[in-house]
């Protein structure tokens, strides 16, 4: 059996063997950048009423701070809430790693199971830290994959969408912003970190392999043209470089020799080492497509039935069975589209299928942007331009308003290829870096004039950034609690945002951007379809990529990519459609109970103030806020 995996095991000896080939500038800094420190201090996040829980809930923030120092820098936390200094370090994804993160997060648990509490607010945060522990250790029965902040469990250490080879590096040059010469030495000892790094994640990789664990073909294919595009571009053109260059232009301090040298390190260690090692990522993929299985779902991997529960539980987080949400997705299939019909007809268009008249309308030119930089900056002026004129009407539904900004930016080349068609991003604690709203223009064709109103509600306000950036500025509630990534709650929300700019009527006299808004919802309910097909009724890719075209009328390259991504991310896109209609029960058993004394501004800071949640505790809190109502 171990023979089958030997090609993968040589090349690891390999990247092992990088950093004895690396420079002796590197080897300067190797004792600085090594991924293994020492164990982090843990401090206090009260600092005046002390909980009698909060060294422990100190210690989850210490314990994934830690592990993950570049989200550290994503956020600009302090270093004492991550176990120290960590803008020059990066994160290690080995396999001993790993198993410590998910093994330190699981012994926190069992210390905070044992401490009595008898204060509300101590047993809420005691209850929800507990639930995001097990989030973030994964299945007890699972070693493969890796802890993402974002996801927990994520069952391709590398993989054409995220993974430590996407993240890390992407968030390093987005985020790590400096202005003095230490700062521009912790971001080369980062760069010259990267062979460690990477030493890491490969053997996790061999770890996964041994395993049988190893992404589906077209998978790894995809993979491998994502690793090329990072390192396409020449080494002075790459962002790690230009957004270090670009700093370090802007210190005083130096005299112009010294910004070259720095400069000359930075391309030696891309050059060197960051390039050198991707190459061999390229190389061992290339190794693993004989062994790669042609199915597309997580079924076909070692316990796959077992792990695909598990992600319907913590991702969905729902006790609906995979059969009962694929029927719920169909059903909603129906009515939506009925929804989408009426509005067609009413507009002129009467013939074909709900998808096929959706796909003309997409190639109408009234509704495309021109094909060019020109074009390109439209979008993003468009985008802006949505982003405000919400801005000034969101009073009406939200009574408090967060203190963080939001930019509107386009994916960098590198990451067209693979990146949905939006994303967003958190913004740093102290407000140095704005929430951004991510959008792919890699298809001018895929941004259509009629959707972009909906995707900047969903991505934007009043949604992600509303969401998270409040959550973000709750500072009474235990650190990870600020951050915390609950699938079913934040995607569930920003769906829930799209129907809400609705209700505002943002989408009042444009029927093709209301078309817009239900063809997303629609979206959502066929990824109910197409992710149990995929994972639980064994649908090849092919079947879920007909199927979405089919019923959504969305261009071709949006829906691979999304299809690839669901083959990937087993279970997250479930949570969208099943947190809309949770979020929209609880509103709806509110209104219901409270009648005209409902105020939805209320409603809506019940929902956002206390942070994502678990599902059942949102509805423990909506219920207990409606039965105080009702006694007042």
């Amino acid at each position: 059996m171990k023979n089958k995996y030997l090609t993968i095991g040589l090349l690891f000896a390999v990247l092992l063997g990088c950093q004895e080939q690396a420079s002796n500038e590197q080897n300067k800094h190797e004792q600085a950048v090594t991924t293994e420190a020492a164990e982090p201090v843990v401090a206090l996040e009260t600092p005046t009423t002390v909980s009698p829980l909060a060294a422990n809930f100190a210690q989850s923030a210490s314990t994934l701070f830690h592990a993950r120092p570049h989200y550290a820098t994503v956020l600009g936390i302090d270093e004492s809430m991550a176990g120290g200094a960590y803008n020059d370090r990066l994160d290690d994804y080995s396999p001993a790693a790993e198993a410590k993160l998910r093994k330190q997060l699981r012994s926190i648990n069992k210390h905070l199971a044992n401490i009595e509490v008898t204060d509300s607010v101590d047993l809420d945060n005691q209850k929800v830290m507990m639930n995001l522990n097990r989030y973030f250790a994964g299945h007890e029965d699972f070693s493969i994959g890796y802890i993402d902040l974002w996801m927990g469990l994520s069952p391709f250490v590398v993989n054409q969408i995220n993974g430590p080879l996407i993240d890390v590096p992407n968030n390093i040059a987005t985020n790590q912003k400096f202005n003095d010469l230490k700062g521009a030495e912790d971001y080369l000892k980062r760069l010259a970190g990267f062979d460690a790094f990477l030493q890491g994640v490969m053997a996790k990789l061999s770890a996964d392999v041994e395993q049988g664990w190893i992404a589906p073909k077209v998978i790894i294919q995809k993979t491998i043209a994502g690793l090329e595009a990072f390192i396409e571009p020449a080494v002075t053109a790459h962002p790690l470089y230009t957004a270090f260059a670009q700093q370090v232009e802007q210190l005083v301090e130096l005299d112009q020799d010294s910004k070259n040298r720095l400069n000359k390190q930075a391309a030696d260690y891309l050059e060197n080492g960051v390039y050198a090692g991707y190459r061999l990522f390229i190389a061992a993929h290339q190794q693993l497509l004989d062994q790669a299985t042609t199915e597309s779902g997580i079924w076909a991997q070692p316990n796959g039935d077992v792990y695909y529960a598990e992600a319907v539980s913590m991702l969905g987080d729902t006790d609906l069975t995979p059969a009962e949400i694929h029927q719920l997705g169909l059903d909603e299939v129906d009515r939506i589209s009925q929804e989408m019909d009426a509005i067609l007809v009413a507009n002129g268009h009467k013939e074909g299928t709900v998808g096929e008249r959706m796909l003309a309308i997409n190639d109408d030119p009234q509704f495309l942007y021109e094909d060019s930089v020109a074009g390109r900056a439209a979008v993003l002026a468009d985008l802006n331009g949505y982003i405000n004129e919400i801005n000034e009407r969101m009073a009406e539904q939200f009574a408090t308003r967060p203190i963080y900004t939001v930019e509107v930016r386009a994916f960098p080349k590198s990451r067209e290829a693979s990146a949905p068609g939006g994303q967003y991003t958190s913004p740093s604690l102290d407000g140095s870096q704005p929430g951004i709203y991510w959008i792919n223009l890699r298809d001018i064709k895929g941004v259509p004039k009629f959707d972009l109103k909906t995707l900047t509600y969903h991505e934007a306000n009043p949604g992600h950034h509303w969401q998270i950036a409040l959550n973000l500025a709750q500072d009474s509630l235990p650190m990870v609690r600020r951050i915390a990534p609950y699938n079913a709650y934040i995607e569930g929300w920003a769906l829930y945002s799209e129907l809400v700019a609705k209700e505002m009527g943002m989408y009042d006299n444009d029927p093709y951007s209301d078309l817009g808004r239900l063809k997303a919802e629609l979206f959502r309910a066929v990824r109910l379809v197409v992710d149990t097909g995929l994972h639980h009724k064994k649908w090849s890719r092919e079947e879920a990529i007909k199927y979405m075209a089919e019923t959504t009328g969305t261009v071709d390259s949006d829906v691979v990519a999304e299809i690839e991504r669901y083959m990937v991310w087993p279970g997250q896109a479930l949570g969208y459609k099943l947190g809309m209609i949770k979020i929209l029960e609880l509103r709806t058993m509110a209104h219901e109970a409270l009648g005209e004394n409902f105020d939805i501004k209320a409603f809506h800071d019940l929902v956002l103030l206390g942070g994502a949640v678990p599902m059942a505790v949102l509805a423990d809190k909506v219920n207990a806020w409606v039965a105080a109502q009702q006694i007042n």
